[in-house]
């Protein structure tokens, strides 16, 4: 059963479509690819004055087009969204997983009052550009969250958290970075650890949703399921689509 929301809190408000803070590219190097391959294309329809490697160097943009509008734009729609359907009363405590800069972070925080929105990363700048824990303490602070937002250092296989800490947990296309299939599985496990009984996570990924949905099935969690995000996070088109992972820990 849900419980009230504090009659102190008031309606919350819906999360702004433009963000004050600055939150980069997601994967910055990987777009070097593509753009090797655009210039490519682009010379042999030139010198072979052929249609076709124009038309391959405009799908090519297009995908990266797709891509640079879910890292700047898209996931800031879909994760508004769904913070809105989750309803949070607003004193939750909220951890996210490979939290980079803060997209999804500081949209948690927006929807909590006297709650928590706790964030863990490695910061590597090769998963987003300018990826650094003070960079996310800026955002905080021009998002007017700071208040609400904890940074820690931390690998998600081994969260630096006492068991049941959480009534949320939220990761963004973040997961997938941790290295074999028994490194993604440990980050599930310690995912339903530090969920409280009752607790509930969202996790958002390109790579091996399968894979965490049955070991959260194994793990004993309730109301287990999987679904596309849409085309608003489409990395490179309909083949690099973004699904959602959800579940329940049991009371």
């Amino acid at each position: 059963m849900q419980k009230d929301r504090p009659a102190e809190s008031g309606p919350l408000p819906f999360p702004p479509a433009r963000r004050r803070g600055a939150y980069g590219i997601d994967a910055p190097y990987l777009l070097l690819i593509p753009v090797l391959v655009i210039l490519v294309n682009l010379v042999n329809g030139f010198i072979s004055k052929s249609l076709w490697p124009f038309v391959a160097a405009v799908l090519v943009t297009v995908c990266c087009g797709l891509g640079l509008y879910a890292s700047r734009r898209g996931k800031f729609v879909v994760w508004a969204e769904l913070f809105r359907q989750l309803d949070l009363r607003g004193d939750e405590r909220v951890l996210d997983l490979g939290c980079g800069r803060g997209a999804v972070l500081l949209l948690a925080a927006q929807h909590l009052t006297t709650g928590r929105a706790v964030g863990v990363d490695l910061w590597r700048k090769g998963d987003q550009s300018g990826n650094a824990a003070e960079a996310t303490r800026c955002n905080a602070v021009a998002e007017g969250v700071a208040d609400r937002v904890e940074i820690h250092t931390a690998d998600m296989t081994a969260l630096p958290f006492a068991s049941g800490s959480f009534d949320l947990v939220v990761s963004n296309v973040a997961v997938h970075n941790v290295k074999g299939q028994p490194g993604r599985a440990k980050v599930i496990e310690e995912t339903v650890r530090v969920l409280r009984p009752g607790g509930r996570l969202f996790i958002a990924d390109i790579l091996g949703t399968g894979q965490y949905r049955n070991h959260l099935m194994r793990l004993g969690m309730v109301d287990v399921g999987r679904r596309s995000l849409g085309w608003r996070l489409w990395w490179s088109g309909p083949w690099l689509a973004t699904r959602l992972v959800t579940a329940t820990k049991p009371s």
